[in-house]
């Protein structure tokens, strides 16, 4: 925890959390510019997003109304095509500057994104006490020093793949996210709306899927091998309206995010609901529910016409849902032994002229990668789209090593980099026994820190396709908020820097300075009531004795 005194400004410069490309601290002798009631907000034209951000989030923890205006003490906000030509639409320019006769501090961004992206840093210029919901202590003014910042990221896909399938996170706790998202300046959320274990989201021409695959009558805890079990049923979903509400709310905080609709496997839930969609030449589809516990499902889509209309029938009401260019298919982990056992696959197989099942994997991901291109939207998928074939226009995430993404890139396809020996932040963060319900290898902040998400083997020409990076949450060991927490943070402000910062070579980074600033981060996310887990590791409730996990031991591959 911070010692800080939340109300000393005078430093705040040096405690950025992600760092910025370039400070430049004027010093005490430049003077200090002090907001209080009297401070106005004088909002250009295309800034009035985040004007409304300042005053309702800013303004509800500083108590300061910002009232419109301009003069010598207030704030501008500004949209500069010149710093959007230099620094790109999510760059920004902060400067604090005292005394000079025009506006104390201005911001300006190269684009909308970039403005709200600097509004981020000035929170944190204000303090710990500025990621409050109210003052505290009664009114008083907020100081800000000298400075002059001018920053921009490094890659344009920074994003958090959140698993809310295998347990469902209340439509709040998704808000609350966006919001932590957004203060380190992610602004992908990578959504993972169906798996085998539910299905969370309305589509109204197949009621079912929400009303049987929402659902199932209890559920594993601990890892799959654990003899015990959640005997309460869970589930939830969201309404279309819920979505839209979503989708706004990340909107306004310049997040897209991405849908994910899993096929050809991890379809257990979608089957329990519709069993023609199953393989039912094969096994008894009928007698399927949402499946109880974790792992990989052998219930495959059935590669039929029936399957593909039904599909399109989803992703259209998804479509008209989420604006996203990409849309996420899944494509991973697709077991193959009910397809070498059904007539009807092996029938398929032979019609379509494919080679085997791998082949026949791909001609599900090329359909819908097809169907998507048709309707101006782009496919994403995990890499196990490569098996069989990559569709033309496919984009891959990497989440098996860098192997995926590097042989993506040097055919020509975007990638995100996402390896889960890295930035799977449901995997432990320390080798301790205390560690609740330790699952894969130990990755600590300074591991997550020292992530470089371009392979250095990529040709030039390979790495221009690296959109950028993401951090990977899968629930099946977290059943709450609080343990959301416990395993994300503080590792994803340290990833939320690697995505962000233009830092040196991995072995080259400062983690004694990032660990300094983490000080006065961690006040912050006191602050925002994150559940982190504490630098000395785990508080006595944040433990779980006697739920069984699945660690692995020694250093990860490198693959």
């Amino acid at each position: 925890m911070s010692n800080r005194d939340s109300s000393d400004t005078s430093d705040f410069t040096d405690v950025l959390i992600p760092q910025p490309d370039t400070v430049e601290d004027r010093g005490a002798a430049s003077g200090r510019v002090v907001l209080d009631a009297a401070t106005t907000l004088d909002a250009g034209p295309g800034t009035d997003a985040t004007a409304h951000w300042l005053r309702t989030t800013l303004g509800a923890a500083t108590g300061l109304p910002l009232l419109p205006g301009d003069g010598s003490r207030g704030i501008a906000l500004r949209i500069s095509a010149d710093l959007g030509d230099r620094l790109g639409p999510e760059g920004y320019r902060l400067t604090v500057q005292p005394g000079d006769g025009s506006a104390a501090v201005i911001l300006e961004g190269g684009g909308a994104p970039g403005l709200f992206w600097g509004a981020q840093t000035l929170r944190q210029l204000l303090g710990p006490d500025a990621f409050r919901r109210v003052p505290v202590g009664g009114p008083r003014t907020w100081e800000l020093a000298a400075v002059t910042i001018e920053d921009t990221p490094r890659f344009a896909w920074r994003g958090m793949m959140m698993d809310v399938a295998r347990h469902f996170t209340h439509k709040s706790d998704i808000f609350r996210y966006l919001d932590l998202l957004a203060a380190h300046k992610l602004n992908v959320f990578h959504f993972h709306l169906t798996d085998d274990q539910g299905w969370r989201v309305e589509i109204k021409r197949h009621p079912k899927l929400t009303e049987v695959g929402a659902w199932r009558p209890r559920t594993k805890l601990g890892h799959r091998a654990s003899p015990l079990w959640d005997e309460r049923p869970h589930g939830g979903y969201y309404t279309q309206d819920d979505i839209r509400e979503i989708v706004a709310y990340a909107h306004e905080r310049h997040i897209a995010v991405v849908p994910e609709i899993d096929l050809p496997g991890h379809s257990q839930a979608a089957i329990a609901a519709y069993p023609h969609l199953g393989n039912t030449d094969v096994v008894d589809t009928s007698a399927l529910t949402p499946w109880e516990s974790w792992g990989v499902s052998h219930h495959t889509l059935a590669p039929t016409e029936e399957t593909l209309r039904f599909y399109e029938g989803v992703l259209e009401e998804v479509l008209g849902l989420f604006p996203s260019t990409f849309i996420h298919i899944g494509g991973d982990e697709c077991p193959k032994d009910q397809w070498k056992q059904s007539p009807a696959a092996q029938a398929r197989i032979r019609e379509l002229g494919l080679a085997d099942e791998d082949e026949l994997q791909s001609w599900f991901i090329r359909h819908f990668d097809r169907w998507l291109a048709e309707r101006g939207r782009r496919l994403i998928g995990w890499d196990e789209i490569l098996e069989g074939g990559l569709a033309p226009g496919a984009t891959v995430l990497s989440w098996r090593g860098y192997a995926g993404g590097i042989a993506a890139a040097e055919a020509g396809h975007d990638v995100v980099i996402a390896p889960e020996e890295h930035v799977y932040l449901d995997h432990r963060q320390d080798g301790h026994e205390d560690e609740p319900i330790p699952i894969g290898y130990v990755r600590t902040l300074e591991d997550v820190y020292r992530f470089e998400p371009v392979p250095p083997t990529l040709s030039p020409e390979a790495a221009a396709h690296v959109l950028g990076t993401q951090a990977n949450v899968w629930t099946e060991v977290i059943h709450d908020r609080a343990r959301m927490d416990y395993q994300v943070f503080p590792r994803l402000a340290a990833f939320a820097e690697v995505a962000w910062s233009a830092l040196p070579a991995s072995p080259e980074r400062d983690f004694a300075d990032f660990e300094r600033r983490m000080g006065a981060h961690y006040a912050r996310l006191d602050a925002l009531g994150v559940d982190y887990r504490p630098p000395a590791g785990p508080l006595p409730w944040q433990k779980r004795p006697g739920i069984a996990g699945f660690a692995r031991e020694g250093a990860p591959p490198n693959r």
